[in-house]
């Protein structure tokens, strides 16, 4: 129960951050570019990756593992995960399985995300 409630608290502080990021794009952007999403995940890769060095060579307590990453960093952004997962395949030379999972989880997202969108609008109707 311990660990649910550091994810819940971290998750609530990362989602925090992401929604003052949402804000301040929506509030001075005028653009197309999604900068806020980009923002949000090309730090939250920058920090889960720091992080993820800093926690190998510390020693930091599972708890305050599960509340950063999963937790904090999971509210602010699950790209981060994302890019630490595909990190570490690098990293253990398996290079290529993260192509794939690069791959299949861009292409397969996307199109998900348009076959779900057809699909509500199609039973909306």
């Amino acid at each position: 129960m311990e660990k649910f409630l550091l994810v819940a608290a971290g998750g609530a502080v990362g989602s925090m951050l992401r929604y003052l990021i949402s804000s301040l794009d929506i509030k001075y952007s005028k653009g197309v570019f999604p900068l806020s999403t980009f923002l949000v995940n090309i730090t939250g890769s920058l920090v889960i990756g720091f992080l993820w060095a800093m926690f190998e060579k510390l020693n930091f307590t599972p708890n305050l593992r599960v509340f950063v990453f999963v937790g904090i960093l999971g509210g602010y952004t699950t790209f981060s995960s994302f890019a630490l997962e595909n990190l570490n395949l690098i990293r253990d030379g398996e290079y290529r399985i993260a192509i794939i999972y690069i791959l299949l989880s861009n292409i397969l997202g996307v199109g998900l995300a348009i076959a779900g969108f057809l699909g509500g609008r199609y039973l909306s109707k």
